[in-house]
Formats: structure tokens, sequence, C-alpha cells
């Protein structure tokens, strides 16, 4: 099994689509065998469901996350859990415990009419809600 998290500084990064980086993690046996940091190379939303299934990735653990991303998620076969912040580490020892606080109902639909729609309700790393900095720039 193979985990993905959205990551930056330690932390699972708060928007999907922009992420730089991806922690990639290798399980054995419900263990933690192997951890590599990958970058998205300046792909963003539509091309990283395909990156993620490349890499062989089975799981996603990220913070804020567009309708869009998710299907394309699902296409790839990869198990979204979205709406989780915090430590990158900490959050895969608490999936692998059945532990991990997310949100399965995760809309984060900030491309367009702000201020409407917003459900992830995340922090984000710009400090506004849902990636925005309320004045319409992500």
């Amino acid at each position: 099994m193979k985990i993905a998290v959205t990551y930056e500084n330690g932390n699972v990064f708060q928007h999907f689509g922009r992420t730089e980086q991806f922690k990639v993690y290798d399980i054995v046996d419900g263990k933690v065998a192997g951890v590599q940091v990958l970058s998205s190379d300046g792909n963003g939303h539509g091309a990283l469901a395909g990156m993620l299934g490349a890499w062989n990735v089975d799981t996603l653990i990220c913070g804020g996350i567009g309708a869009g991303a998710q299907a394309a998620l699902a296409q790839s076969g990869i198990q979204l859990y979205g709406g989780v912040s915090g430590n990158a580490d900490e959050a895969v020892d608490a999936f692998l415990a059945g532990n991990l606080a997310y949100q399965s109902d995760i809309q984060c639909e900030h491309h367009g009419h702000h201020g409407e729609g917003n459900q992830c309700g995340e922090e984000h790393h710009c400090g506004g809600k849902d990636g925005c900095s309320g004045n319409g720039e992500a």
C-alpha cells in the first residue's frame, strides 16, 4: 500500500490543487516501511490524480479539495481522506491505527463564487478560508 499526503513543512498542505510536494509512505504489514517526498513538478489540479496513479498511490490524505479533483481520484481508484490538518506523519499514524479524523463529504469549491458553498472550513496557507484570501485570489 502507498499513502500520499499533500505536504509542506512537515504538515498536511491545505490546497490539493496547489500542492508542490507529496510525502509518500510505503506501508508493509500495517507499518511505514519507507518514506519519500516527491515534487508535483508544477502540475496542478487536473494532472495530480494521474501523477498519484503513476506513483501507485492507493490512498490520499489532504486538506481542502474540490469536487473535480475528487472525481479524478475516484476514477484512478485512489481512496480520499480530505479535510485533514496537522502533522503529516501523525496523520498517517492515525490512519494506520484507524483513528484519522477527516471529512468524508469535503467540498472545497473556491474556484468561483467565493464565499458560497465553501464547506471544508480549513485554514489554508494564505490565512483565508478554503484557500481564499478574501479578494478572489487563492
